[in-house]
């Protein structure tokens, strides 16, 4: 079995193929950005103000649910809100389908569990919720929610395997990878500690394959459904996880080289954004490593790829990674530990590569039906040791598919440390190639995992210390990307959050944020300081003119959770998307226990969610009204 050294410029290449523009004209046009004039954004006429939406007007926010639906959502979310019954739920509903037959088991689950999270069991299915949805400002985004039911020890040695190298499996090589890159035994089971994210394990290619048009069939549906929907897919479900890892390393170790050499030269501590190389004192110092000579190095930092100004960012920087063949042969960094040079390209088999490429091949499929039925992509965050990988590959579809509209959207998970600096490169290197920003913002769905993974295997913890530092980065990374769109038209964020307080902070200015958030977030000098002094530099759509009626600015919840958010969002005119899973009841269940999960640790709201809901059925019931229609 031969094998090839495959460059990361060749991966890159596959998945897109325009070479990356760093041309010095591309990067003088002016940006968009904070004090800036408004480019290509809507005609100044006048339009009415930003629709008011009252969370706590009960009537409004379940006009669109029979009484029963409350009832069943009552009961459902207060079982979910109970640890005893959480703790021994897997057992509960084993002996009750034992008890009952799988045909009463099903109609139990349909009548509770099942018909509160689930849509239906085929698209066919779920076709009459979607439409009622609709019909209240709400719309959909398909979500196949069937898992393989995997053992755990079947989990463990799945990912074992297909997250090694053939060379690290047959013994002939040892990983140069670090650590936090590496697949560990102890974590397996990816599905552990993970409340709110399906999982999957790589299986085989033909398994990819039936991935790929489940994925189809959805990006379908929902282009069917609206002319503006949006379809989710997960890269980890797509090909082997073992080159989402080695490419994670690579670029983590690429851009850790940036930092050292800035430190060098005097730089640390500053923002990514701000941080540049001298490119003459960059050049001493990859002759002095070793790296290269004076003369190899004479093309590779130019005014014809870098401009005029003698200095290199970490785009720039990042950039070298995948347009320099004659680069890529030089491709080293320092192993801090050793004090060596090691490459950072991988050795891949022939069948290797060719799962690599199909895996790229199947995003391309999925980003060009998108485009066609008119359906935006959003692409899920999946674990740390995944992301740097999968933010860079959607991160090259947004290239190529975010021309003329943001159809491909990447997830930004806002209880990572580096989340807002993520966020504001990805802003910037959007405005200089010229491509349309799209972004999600969401928490976060591995934070137990991430954390006991970081202490078990000797790494950095990746998270953010707490629950409240995590919701002041997310505010922070809104209000910049809201700033944005202000500035562009042709840039769109996704809202998903269940925190009411969040949803707030998006449709009003920061200034007029109730009370009760400062408490939450009392310590984190950002958003106090802006909140306590009105600075109106950046704020919510309200006092930025960011209109429903504009699309730039969407909400998503998942079904079942969270409809006093939902809908009255979607009744006032709001873009709002609900997650709609759909499968056969014994096949959704991990699904289902992650959902009651879900609602009794992660959901901040559920209590008042539920005292909504009691007090909706009092009062229908006090008028008379039990028997409610929804019109």
């Amino acid at each position: 079995m031969g094998l090839r050294r495959t460059s990361w410029m060749h991966l890159s290449a596959l998945c897109r193929r325009a070479p990356l523009s760093t041309a010095p004209a591309a990067r003088e046009q002016p940006a968009a950005g904070p004090g800036a004039e408004p480019v290509c954004g809507p005609a100044e006429t006048a339009r009415p103000p930003v629709p008011a939406v009252d969370f706590g007007n009960t009537q409004e926010a379940y006009r669109s649910r029979r009484s029963w639906e409350l009832a069943r959502s009552l009961l459902v979310l207060s079982l979910c809100a109970s640890p005893a019954l959480l703790a021994r739920h897997e057992q509960l509903l084993h002996l009750a389908r034992k008890l009952l037959g799988q045909r009463l088991f099903n109609t139990l689950m349909k009548m509770t569990f099942y018909g509160q999270f689930v849509a239906g069991e085929d698209q066919e299915s779920i076709r009459p919720l979607i439409q009622h949805n609709r019909a209240f400002g709400v719309g959909s985004i398909l979500d196949y929610g069937v898992e393989e039911d995997l053992t755990p020890e079947e989990a463990e040695r799945t990912e074992m395997e297909s997250c090694s190298s053939a060379l690290e499996r047959d013994g002939c090589g040892v990983s140069k990878r670090e650590k936090q890159f590496q697949a560990h035994r102890a974590f397996g089971d990816r599905r552990d500690g993970v409340t709110s994210a399906r999982t999957y394990f790589y299986a085989s290619e033909a398994k990819c394959d039936s991935h790929m048009e489940t994925f189809l069939h959805c990006i379908e549906a929902s282009g069917g459904a609206s002319e503006d929907g949006f379809s989710a897919i997960k890269l980890t479900a797509l090909g082997r996880p073992q080159f989402l890892l080695q490419f994670s390393d690579v670029l983590t170790k690429w851009r850790r080289f940036f930092h050292h050499v800035a430190a060098e030269q005097g730089k640390a501590g500053l923002a990514a954004v701000d941080t540049k190389l001298e490119v003459a004192a960059l050049q001493e110092s990859v002759v002095k490593m070793g790296i290269a000579s004076r003369a190899e190095i004479e093309d590779w930092f130019t005014a014809e790829t870098l401009g005029v100004s003698g200095t290199l960012d970490l785009l720039d920087w990042c950039s070298l990674i995948d347009s320099r063949t004659e680069l890529s042969r030089h491709l080293v960094v320092p192993n801090m530990q050793t004090g060596r040079l090691e490459p950072l390209l991988s050795q891949f088999t022939e069948e290797e590569e060719r799962q690599m490429t199909r895996m790229l091949q199947r995003m391309d499929v999925l980003a060009k039906k998108a485009n066609q039925v008119g359906v935006r992509l959003m692409v899920d965050a999946e674990q740390t040791y995944f992301q740097p990988a999968i933010s860079r590959l959607t991160l090259e579809m947004q290239r190529r598919f975010n021309v003329e509209r943001p159809l491909i959207f990447n997830t930004f998970q806002c209880y990572l440390r580096d989340a807002y600096d993520n966020v504001i490169l990805d802003v910037e290197l959007a405005r200089r190639e010229g491509w349309c920003f799209g972004a999600k913002l969401v928490r976060g769905a591995y934070m137990a995992q991430e954390r006991a993974r970081a202490l078990e295997v000797g790494y950095e913890d990746p998270i953010n210390p707490t629950y409240e530092a995590t919701s002041a980065v997310y505010h922070r990374c809104l209000d910049y990307v809201l700033e944005e769109l202000k500035h562009n038209a042709r840039a769109a964020v996704m809202v998903a959050s269940h925190n009411e307080d969040t949803v707030r902070f998006t449709l009003r200015s920061a200034s007029q944020l109730r009370p009760s958030i400062l408490q939450r977030l009392s310590g984190h000098q950002w958003l106090v300081t802006e909140v306590c002094t009105g600075q109106p530099a950046r704020g919510g759509m309200e006092e930025l003119g960011l209109h429903p009626a504009d699309r730039q600015v969407y909400f998503g919840q998942l079904l079942g959770m969270c409809d006093h958010i939902s809908f009255p969002l979607g009744q006032a005119g709001f873009p709002v998307y609900k997650y709609v899973p759909y499968g056969p009841v014994m096949e959704v269940l991990p699904y289902l226990s992650r959902r009651a999960l879900e609602n009794s640790g992660v959901m901040k709201g559920a209590q008042r969610e539920r005292q909504l809901l009691w007090q909706e059925l009092k009062r229908r019931l006090c008028t008379r009204r039990l028997f409610h229609q929804p019109a």
